[in-house]
């Protein structure tokens, strides 16, 4: 039954996307919606296993996609966001799909550790967050670029202003960091021993992520950091936070048959 929700939410993904591309906002919503609705269906199967959660690297993937889509949903009712799901309803389509065909699934972790479940929650939260951040910062500079072309012009006029865009950056970024930093306190909480549960390169890595949106933020109050520069410090932020996660994720599971827990 997963499989079904899973290829429905795919499918429906796929048709915003292009809606999206055809710069079509009518109807978009409702598809939107129901491709939500599809894929939380799918991921309640797929990740829930009685008393315990079991989440793997395609259930990861598909979970960031879900929450990612979701916040993207929900931003465009107040922000010109709609040009962001070409690029990103299709890449959420085949993560939706991952768990169905990747058999390989995680350990499983207790629902009833309520702190567990407060880390998992605020690292999927700022991992949307921030992967919505990256693909407005690859936009924001694809927009920079398209405006020293004349020739873009009809292009041009159905996006939102550069200055807009740099705007919705900042603060997808400033929310996902403040995310971010709850992700690492929450963590804190119920890691006893960094060295036993094999975290020591995952918590330096996230730890490197986290100063490096920071140092973003800080740049852009001080010194009104924008355009190029923003976007290097982004994507170099966003890079290091998917190698902190999927990284250890791979080397953890796959390589070396543990897990963090």
């Amino acid at each position: 039954m997963s499989l079904t929700f899973s290829l429905i939410a795919a499918i429906l993904y796929a048709i915003a996307g292009w809606r999206a591309l055809r710069i079509k906002v009518e109807g978009e919503h409702l598809v939107l919606t129901v491709a939500l609705l599809a894929h939380a269906a799918a991921l309640s199967q797929q990740v829930i296993a009685g008393s315990n959660l079991v989440i793997g690297i395609a259930e990861s993937l598909s979970m960031l996609g879900f929450l990612s889509s979701l916040m993207l949903w929900v931003f465009c009712f107040r922000e010109p966001l709609h040009a962001l799901g070409v690029v990103h309803y299709p890449v959420t389509a085949l993560w939706a799909l991952a768990p169905a065909f990747f058999t390989d699934h995680g350990h499983p972790i207790p629902l009833a550790d309520w702190k567990i479940g407060l880390h998992i929650i605020f690292s999927l939260l700022s991992a949307g967050l921030l992967t919505l951040a990256s693909i407005q910062a690859i936009a924001t500079l694809s927009l920079d670029r398209m405006l020293r072309k004349p020739a873009n012009i009809m292009v041009l006029r159905r996006l939102p202003p550069l200055q807009t865009m740099e705007r919705l950056l900042f603060q997808l970024i400033f929310f996902g960091f403040f995310l971010l930093s709850l992700t690492l306190v929450s963590g804190m909480l119920f890691v006893n021993n960094l060295f036993a549960q094999h975290l020591v390169h995952k918590t330096v890595l996230s730890f490197c992520a986290w100063l490096t949106f920071g140092m973003l933020l800080w740049g852009r109050m001080r010194h009104g950091w924008r355009g190029r520069t923003a976007v290097r410090w982004a994507l170099s932020g966003y890079a290091v936070l998917v190698l902190a996660y999927f990284g250890s994720k791979v080397i953890l599971e796959q390589v070396l048959g543990r897990s963090w827990y």
